[in-house]
């Protein structure tokens, strides 16, 4: 999920700018959009599998989300760098 931005040039599946590529920080924005979307898929697995949701602090969420940026780091090599 988190490499779907660097591999599609429309944001978030919608094509709306006419240019062929997508501006970095519409990619950014898609990051920030699609790890929220991922938590909500993950707090929704936890509440049906064990049946509550555990409480975090705000460290988890950091710590998922600087994660969720190094899981994106092989699309963004792929799309900048090697085309």
């Amino acid at each position: 999920m988190a490499n779907i931005p660097w591999l599609f040039n429309e944001f978030l599946f919608v094509k709306k700018f006419p240019s062929h590529k997508k501006p970095f920080f519409l990619a950014l924005l898609e990051i920030v959009i699609l790890y929220f979307v991922m938590g909500m898929i993950s707090l929704f697995t936890e509440f049906r599998v064990v049946g509550h949701i555990q409480s975090q602090a705000w460290e988890f969420y950091a710590v998922t989300f600087f994660l969720f940026l190094v899981f994106s780091f092989p699309g963004f090599i792929f799309k900048t760098l090697w085309k």
